[in-house]
Order: structure tokens, then sequence, then C-alpha cells
């Protein structure tokens, strides 16, 4: 496996402490211990692969799931819980240039449309999630920033149809909000929710509609014979291959992934319980899922049994000095923004991968010059929905019965330096630190 971080990035280590590990239980899946053929093999058992398996199961394909360690042990069982628009990190303005205002409507939908898909899995399965949070609201941390909210509560209403709702900043109390911010917009579309009880639903519900899912079984090598050969300890052998690894993928699997994907790390802490009087002595009573208007931003949210989730962006490298140093950097961040909660512990702290792109922009779709080779990949830190959306649309595209939206569908793009395409992030972050003052 060709990984652009240090081995610690790839292990246990970073995601030691995961509060979501501690709220229920996942569904077995054993090892693969026999060669095996399928129509469909999936190599990544996270909110992508296991959506993309439901979908080819229920449609009567014979797909099989194999996840390196467990289903949801990436992002997809460590992340924030935020089901919200996004999934790009491209403005309306660089989608119109590109793709036109029919292009950019037509991506803007498919945000829409991946929430609601979350929402439908959910109710048609049963998979309690406990679901909060009316929407998402966005924070202003400075006056400036007020500015930039209204034109993005204009940009909603076209794209989406919806008002958005904005709070001055001598409301922000009022609406339980409190905190060093200068205003907030809430946007109507979106919630959170337990991101482990939501993989584990997903999971139960594929291998009800017939996928056969494998854990602890890494994939090793991926050769094109008459048809496809994943080793994974035994091969499977399979007519068509997805790739659903997202920021956990490797440069050789396959090799055109090779400098066209950017893991960044992303911590969050958990707090206990905060009791009512605590809520109230620091102004913030809000359930709504929460960020701020940073480049390099902070996420947040009081969860229904009161603890407090905190996220931001992680350190530059991975190894067990520099997880500590982020996961201090995050709780101070957490001090400085809620200094009326620093005597609160955070006992659950750890970390994960988002995955980037060079354009900005998720991909799904075929792997040029790959014959029944699929990937999809790079949410920009928004998988809940945006994978779950990208694994049914990676399905359909197989089965033929749809396609990709046009801004989902452009073969990813390289990154300068290739392997060594982690050494402009130092510069990337400093440009976005500055930005931020």
């Amino acid at each position: 496996m060709k990984h652009i971080y240090a081995d610690y990035a790839y292990g246990n280590g970073p995601r030691d402490g995961c509060w979501w590990d501690e709220t229920c239980d996942l569904p077995d899946f054993p090892a693969l211990e026999g060669d095996i053929t399928c129509d469909v093999a999936i190599v990544g058992g996270g909110f992508t692969g296991l959506s993309a398996a439901l979908d080819l199961a229920q449609a009567g394909v014979d797909v099989v799931v194999l996840e390196a360690e467990y289903v949801g042990w990436g992002a997809s069982g460590r992340n924030g819980g935020f089901c919200c628009l996004g999934g790009a990190r491209i403005d309306d303005a660089g989608l119109d240039r590109r793709f036109g205002r029919d292009g950019r409507l037509e991506y803007r939908k498919a945000e829409r449309d991946a929430i609601a898909l979350v929402e439908q899995i959910t109710q048609t399965h049963g998979i309690h999630v406990d679901r909060h949070s009316q929407g998402e609201t966005e924070l202003a941390h400075r006056p400036k920033d007020m500015d930039a909210l209204r034109r993005a509560a204009d940009a909603v209403a076209e794209n989406h149809g919806v008002a958005c709702n904005l709070v001055p900043a001598d409301d922000l109390a009022d609406h339980g909000l409190a905190g060093p911010f200068h205003g907030a917009l809430t946007i109507p579309i979106g919630f959170a929710l337990n991101p482990r009880k939501y993989v584990a639903g997903l999971a139960v519900a594929a291998r009800d509609a017939g996928a056969r899912i494998f854990g602890k079984s890494p994939v090793q090598r991926l050769k094109k014979k008459q048809r496809w050969s994943l080793t994974a300890g035994r091969e499977v052998t399979a007519d068509q291959v997805v790739i659903a690894t997202n920021g956990y993928s490797s440069d050789d699997l396959p090799a055109w992934l090779a400098g066209r994907y950017m893991p960044s790390q992303s911590n969050v802490i958990v707090t206990r319980p905060l009791t009512q009087q605590e809520q109230v002595c620091a102004g913030w009573t809000s359930d709504q899922a929460c960020y701020d208007t940073r480049n390099l931003l902070h996420y947040f949210r009081k969860m229904p049994d009161g603890r407090f989730l905190f996220g931001m962006r992680g350190g530059l490298t991975s190894n067990p000095a520099a997880e500590a140093r982020a996961r201090r950097r995050v709780r101070s961040d957490f001090e400085t923004m809620f200094p009326a909660w620093r005597h609160i512990e955070s006992a659950h702290s750890w970390s994960g991968m988002v995955c980037i792109a060079r354009d900005m922009l998720p991909f799904v779709g075929a792997v040029p010059n790959q014959p029944g080779l699929f990937a999809s990949l790079c949410y920009h830190g928004n998988g809940v929905a945006m994978g779950t959306y990208a694994g049914q649309k990676m399905a359909r595209l197989i089965t033929g019965k749809d396609e990709v939206p046009v801004a989902m569908a452009k073969p990813l793009s390289r990154f300068p330096l290739g392997q060594f395409r982690r050494a402009v992030m130092p510069a990337a972050y400093a440009g976005f630190m500055l930005a931020d003052l």
C-alpha cells in the first residue's frame, strides 16, 4: 500500500478515544477465508461502499464488500455527524464558470438529494441515529462575515428554494447561541446524527438485501485479467470493482489514484454531559449543528444526551507526538471559544481523515482507461450525506439506471508534486490562517 502519511495515520492510534465507539455495537462480519466470485466487488466499508452495496443488492446484483478493518472504521465511523449541504469546496461562481448555471443547479440539487437519501434510508430501514438539529447554523467569527452570510442566504434561496434565517449578533443569546460570534445564518436543510449508528444500520440493510460483507480483509492488490482480480488474503474475482476508500485510499490501488486526492486530518473532542445549569451559564442551549466562517473552520454541536462535540482541522504530520499536539490544540480552541466550560472534561478525543480534490469537487465515475473499474471519493468533510449519495449514484451508474451530475463526473486532476503533495499543505494552511484574521 502506498499511503502518503506515516503508518500511524492508518492504524488505531488516531481513533483511540472515539466517543462513537461507546454508543452502539457493530454487526460482526467475518474475514474472507476462501476464493470467491461476484458481479461487483467494493473496496471499503464506509458510507460510500455500503450505500453502493445496498443499492446493487436491491437490484439483484451479486455484490461483495471488502473492508480492511470493520465497517465504519475510517471516517464514516469517526466524523462529526453533520448530514448537511456540502461535498464540494467550490462556490457558485466557480460552478457557473465550469459547468454553467444548469450544471451548478444540478450539483446543488445533488447536495439536497443526498440529505434526503440519508433520511429515506434511516426511515425505510428503521435506523435510529439520535437525529437532531433543524438544518445547520453558520456563525460569523468576524463582523464583516455577516455580509458573506447575507450573500450565502441569497445563494441558498436561488439554489435550493428555501429561506434562511439571519440572526444578528444581539439576538444570538436568545437563540441559545451565545459566544464570540457576530451573527449567524441558519439553513433549514439537513440534520445531525450519530455516524456509528448510521453506518451500522446501513451495513445491516446491505447485508439483509443480499450483499456479502467481509471485515479484516484488506485489498493488497488489484489486477485486470479476463475479469478483475482482488487479493485480500484470498482472491476475489469480479466483473466490476468500486474503489470507495476516500481519505484512506492508497496511491497504488489503483495506480491512477496516485496524486489525485489529498487526505487531511481533522480532530474531534466530546465532553461529558453538560448540566442544564452549565449550558445556561455559557449561554449555549441550542441543539443546532454549527460551524464558524473560518476557512479552517470549527464545527460543534450539543448532542441529545447533553454532551458537546467540538472539532477542527488536525495536524500536518501523523505520529503519536503530533496526535497529542493536535488533541491539545483542539481542546485549547474549545476553551477559548467556550470559556465557561474550561472546567468541563473531554475524555473522548480522536482524529480521522477527510479527503480533498484539487478541483474541490467530489468524483463519482469510471476510472479512465480501466474498463469495469470505478471510484468515488473527495467529499471535503461532508461525507455523511454526499458519501451515501455517491455510493447510490455509483451503483446506478454500473447498472445503467442513472447518470452522475456533470460536476461530479470529471475525473480527478493531479495535485502538484505527486506523492510529495502534502508539502503544499503548510503553505496552504498558513494562507488560510491569514485569511481568517
